[in-house]
């Protein structure tokens, strides 16, 4: 892929930019931040997907090239689904801004005598890809979990360090980072991306060359 091919992924979240870089890197996709002066789109969609395909959209018109877009968070059964397409933005609120460990003492707070039957959650990733004349692939990817009691682990960003996965034994934020992109929503997203990426990029590549 050449650099004029490379993809823009809609976000300015660094630990995303570097997440998706580095599962894309082994399949020789480039991508890349939003470039600056790009508008921020407000994210106004009830679902992760109605908000991936509203940035993807923006960002690739305003680039004229190829975009990606992810929009992701935690769904808590307990907490009907909670805190979900506001996953960013939990703790939100007039005493001040939301920040990731505002967002787990909120979600910690919230779950307060529940037991661990009930602490079932989930990160779920939509994954949008959109080319600048409207045309868009969107798939989803989830990594199933529970909610720990407490905060473990310094790896990994936002909700990490309280979602435990069953089967390794620890929470997001104690696996490495080679561990968590073999189990990640973004990776198993990125994945089903990909099984159809070959036909949505051919189709864009002919409509680019055409006179």
């Amino acid at each position: 892929m050449s650099s004029e091919d490379a993809l823009v992924l809609a976000t300015r979240n660094q630990g995303k930019i570097a997440e998706l870089s580095l599962l894309a890197a082994p399949l020789g996709l480039t991508i890349r931040g939003l470039p600056d002066g790009c508008p921020e789109v407000e994210e106004t969609g009830a679902t992760f997907a109605e908000n991936a395909l509203l940035k993807a959209r923006s960002a690739a018109a305003f680039t004229a090239q190829v975009a990606i877009a992810d929009d992701s968070g935690l769904e808590v059964d307990a907490l009907d689904k909670a805190p979900g397409v506001r996953s960013a933005r939990y703790s939100e609120g007039p005493d001040g801004p939301a920040t990731d460990a505002r967002n787990r003492e909120k979600l910690l707070a919230a779950l307060q005598g529940v037991p661990h039957p009930r602490r079932a959650a989930r990160f779920r990733c939509a994954l949008a890809a959109c080319a600048p004349n409207g045309s868009h692939l969107l798939v989803e990817g989830a990594w199933e979990g529970y909610i720990a009691a407490e905060p473990s682990g310094s790896n990994g960003f936002g909700y990490d360090p309280v979602f435990f996965d069953p089967d390794l034994g620890r929470t997001a934020a104690s696996l490495t980072r080679e561990e968590k992109n073999r189990r990640s929503h973004r990776a198993r997203a990125l994945a089903a991306l990909l099984r159809e990426w070959p036909s949505f990029w051919q189709t864009w590549r002919a409509l680019k060359i055409e006179p």
